[in-house]
């Protein structure tokens, strides 16, 4: 190889490669998409927190205490609901409002058992499931229907197997009686709620654990409004149970029923000669 080869060959190793068409903007743009991707996934993972722990979250509804208002059973596709956390912000629960709450100390009998893990991992797994209903709600969590408020006695049952507030028998249409065994709500009370707590119950009242007998029953049975988590309002999946959830008010209903029953009285009588 001649001397002026040899310089050529030097020079080429050392003059730097051409420019790329793009000027590298391609590899600027990868980096920039995924960093941009990175940020927004991290402020969804922070809204969907701030959202679930301040504004409203969706629990999983694993147990048949609430059938059919809501469903949970073994073998079934358990609802989600979207539970409110807003609401008893402004005021107390009130009868009907079908609420998620923290099991008190007195509550001994859980409706489900969520499987616990120590790995990491699933662990992790299992904490963003829960933030979109994926995952059980904690096993100290409940799910009930308000039948009595702090002031009110309540007892069961008259004649005709109703439940009764203050002495006045409750509209309760969404009761539902597991097939195969008699249609009977168990005697119990009477219980007067102390004031700032509830009592609540099943609409599978042959089926729950409630304030007729966690804790031994009668005032233990109650819970604290202040572990009320919120008022679940809409079934959010399956797609099939879209929907909003009843908050029928037992006592309102069956006051309303009483009171049409006095008009229609006084217009029957007042409708006779003198």
């Amino acid at each position: 190889m001649s001397t002026d080869e040899a310089r050529d060959e030097h020079d080429d190793a050392e003059r730097p490669l051409p420019p790329s068409k793009d000027g590298g903007k391609g590899r600027q743009r990868t980096g920039s998409f995924l960093r941009e991707t990175a940020i927004l996934i991290g402020i969804a993972l922070v809204l969907t927190v701030l959202i679930q722990t301040f504004l409203a979250k969706v629990y999983v509804i694993p147990s048949g205490s609430m059938e059919q208002t809501l469903h949970g059973c073994a073998g079934c596709a358990d609802d989600r609901v979207l539970v409110d956390k807003v609401i008893y912000r402004f005021r107390d629960p009130s009868p009907g409002d079908v609420v998620v709450f923290r099991g008190p100390e007195a509550w001994t009998h859980n409706d489900f058992t969520a499987e616990h893990t120590d790995n990491p991992v699933v662990a992790a797994v299992q904490w963003l499931g829960s933030l979109i209903g994926l995952a059980q709600v904690d096993e100290r969590d409940f799910v009930k229907r308000v039948i009595a408020v702090g002031g009110q006695t309540i007892r069961c049952c008259d004649a005709r197997n109703r439940v009764l507030v203050d002495g006045k028998p409750l509209d309760e249409p969404y009761i539902y009686y597991v097939p195969g065994r008699e249609p009977k709500t168990e005697n119990f009370g009477p219980v007067t709620v102390p004031a700032g707590r509830l009592f609540v119950m099943g609409d599978s009242r042959l089926n729950s654990n409630d304030s007729r007998f966690q804790g031994g029953g009668g005032v233990n049975g109650t819970i604290a409004v202040t572990d009320v988590i919120g008022k679940a309002r809409v079934i959010v999946l399956p797609p099939g149970r879209w929907g909003f959830i009843s908050d029928h008010d037992p006592q309102l209903a069956a006051g309303g029923l009483a009171l049409l029953w006095w008009r229609r009285r006084d217009w029957a009588d007042s409708s006779l000669p003198v």
